[in-house]
């Protein structure tokens, strides 16, 4: 992988896919009808009125006599293809995690992502400062559209941390032991973490997209975005991926020496001298 970072390419992938992500996520409500059709009259009622008061195209005539119109499949269609390009294509940060794998690129490209929604959010509420503090004219949207995306950013970039070992870490004890009983600490926490995680997607998958997705749970605001429509399968979703990674660097990092899987303390020089000097001067 080499340090092509900065290419355009490595910004307007991540985008296209947070654009395509967007409308499919926006849409589902079409979806939901066309693929899983409510078996109850008053649900499917209310889904489809959702669904019409939700369509940005509303005069766009569904595709092959459903609800989803051509530019929704596109969009669905979209979202996997350049998910799978831009994680051909990523490519790793000088200041990144050196000792990668082929697989890490998944998260890496999450971390892309995650990056651009970041950039999205600060523009969402500069937008809305400047509205409402120069024009007063606020919007209804902003605040939940910037909760929303805070959320998916929170939850996204877990997987990206977890990749970077980046995470907090406690290595009071881990690191004047030796190395097998590190290793013997490192699979007690990564097996502690796969329980947590079956425990959350076994407790919680019933009540996530039986409650909250397939009946398209709103937050009921004026804007009335589906954040716990999306953000809580989201939680089971990360939490499954978070836990895969971390088996994945459980492997990766078994003959690595310790201060090579990014668990020793690295201090900059210029940073240790600047903290002699003020000790000393203090």
């Amino acid at each position: 992988m080499k340090d092509e970072s900065g290419s355009l390419s490595q910004w307007l992938i991540p985008i296209a896919f947070v654009v395509c992500s967007a409308w499919a996520t926006w849409h589902t409500p079409a979806y939901i009808l066309d693929f899983l059709t409510p078996q109850s009259e008053s649900l499917l009622s209310q889904m489809s009125e959702l669904h019409k008061r939700k369509d940005v195209t509303p005069n766009m005539p569904g595709l092959f006599g459903g609800y989803a119109d051509p530019i929704d499949w596109a969009a669905l269609i979209l979202v996997p293809i350049i998910f799978l390009f831009g994680v051909r294509t990523v490519r790793c940060a000088p200041m990144e995690f050196e000792h990668w794998r082929p697989i890490d690129r998944i998260a890496l490209f999450v971390g892309r992502v995650t990056m651009m929604l970041i950039i999205i959010m600060t523009g969402v509420m500069l937008y809305e400062v400047f509205l409402r503090y120069l024009f007063e004219a606020p919007t209804l949207w902003a605040n939940e559209l910037t909760l929303w995306l805070a959320g998916y950013v929170f939850l996204l970039s877990g997987l990206y941390a977890m990749q970077q070992r980046c995470h907090i870490r406690i290595f009071l004890l881990y690191d004047v032991m030796p190395r097998w009983v590190q290793h013997i600490f490192d699979v007690i926490s990564v097996t502690l973490i796969c329980v947590f995680a079956i425990g959350l997607v076994f407790g919680s998958y019933k009540q996530v997209f039986v409650t909250k997705f397939y009946k398209w749970e709103m937050f009921g605001t004026a804007f009335d975005p589906p954040i716990p429509a999306t953000v809580q399968p989201m939680i089971l979703i990360m939490v499954s991926l978070i836990a895969i990674q971390a088996i994945i660097n459980l492997i990766s990092d078994w003959n690595l020496e310790p201060d090579s899987t990014g668990t020793g303390i690295d201090i900059d020089a210029d940073e240790l001298e600047a903290i002699k000097r003020s000790v000393g001067n203090s």
